[in-house]
């Protein structure tokens, strides 16, 4: 349970900084270029992503194993993918759905949006993109060089004459 806190503290601290570049590039796009609000959105969505695959990898979960690099990245998207279309439905429909466009209103269902997908994201990172490292082999060869037990090589002790001595 304290490893998943840790864990969750840290991917806190790098999806904070996340949300810091989204919140802030968003803003900027919004602001000051004719960029309409769902597109910002979503290029600010993408350039935060690409922030936090190297503050996940290099930080929350360096300890994880990277020998699959290829299929992490892969992964990261697929579920960054996934991530922004939810976050960006959430922004879609408060804008176009309700009418709701004003800059407070953009940044509330923003960050609402941020909100849910954060959870999934969390979920998916942890469960599929950044594997745990498979047992350490010096942990399994120290257990496979264990001294035999002498007791083990007696013929008689095998499960079925075990069984057959207890009968008689």
């Amino acid at each position: 349970m304290k490893r998943l806190a840790r864990e969750f503290v840290k991917f806190g601290a790098v999806g904070g900084l996340g949300l810091a570049v989204d919140l802030g590039l968003f803003n900027l796009l919004c602001r000051h270029t004719d960029i309409p609000v769902v597109r910002a959105g979503i290029l600010a969505t993408i350039v935060a992503i690409g922030f936090n695959y190297l503050g996940f990898r290099y930080f929350t979960y360096r300890e994880r194993d990277k020998s699959g690099s290829t299929r992490e990245l892969t992964l990261f998207l697929a579920f960054s993918a996934i991530g922004l279309v939810i976050q960006s439905g959430v922004l879609y429909v408060a804008t176009y759905g309700f009418g709701w466009d004003t800059p407070l209103q953009n940044n509330i269902f923003k960050s609402l949006g941020i909100g849910i997908a954060t959870v999934f994201r969390f979920w998916s990172y942890r469960t599929w993109v950044f594997q745990k490292l498979p047992p350490a082999r010096d942990a399994v060869g120290a257990a496979e060089s264990f001294p035999d037990d002498p007791r083990d090589d007696d013929p008689r002790d095998t499960p079925r004459t075990a069984e057959i001595d207890r009968v008689t």
